[in-house]
């Protein structure tokens, strides 16, 4: 697997992006996703995205992380927000969305943010258990979906 950093406008992250609003549907009945996010959250040095790439140039992964800071949306000073993580159905259970994780903890420790956070939803088990074996905890719900009942958000030092 190649990870390579891309622009949120990239046409790959266009086209995972896409698949993932699609399973966001599928899973919660809505139209996906509706947090705003602008390309720019995700520029360097204030975040990544980036996407994993199979041995024949297929993108297969995504993920990425944006910067936060203590906010009216319950974040706190040096949050790094993980984003649209996602891997192709074909391929889930091999590892890489884990990869991914810690590609981009990596990546926001070295951008000198000190907590990872993420919110997710009760329909998405697997990311769930993902995070939670990765060293995530509950914490405080921040962001777009913090009121909504099935959010649920988690926290994992950085340092």
């Amino acid at each position: 697997m190649n990870i390579r950093r891309v622009s949120f406008e990239h046409p790959d992250a266009v086209k995972l992006n896409d698949e993932v609003q699609a399973e966001y549907h599928e899973r919660y009945g809505d139209g996906g996703d509706a947090t705003p996010l602008d390309p720019s959250d995700f520029a360097p040095p204030n975040g990544v995205y980036l996407i994993a790439y199979d041995e024949s140039d297929r993108p297969v992964a995504t993920g990425g992380w944006r910067s936060q800071d203590k906010n009216g949306e319950g974040n706190e000073d040096g949050d790094a927000e993980l984003k649209r993580m996602f891997v192709i159905r074909e391929l889930r259970g091999r590892g890489l969305a884990r990869r991914m994780l810690t590609t981009l903890e990596d990546d926001a420790r070295a951008a000198g943010r000190v907590r990872m956070v993420l919110e997710t939803g009760t329909e998405q088990p697997e990311a769930i258990a993902l995070y939670t074996s990765s060293g995530y905890e509950p914490c405080t719900k921040f962001g777009y979906y913090r009121f909504h009942e099935a959010s649920r958000c988690f926290a994992k030092p950085l340092a």
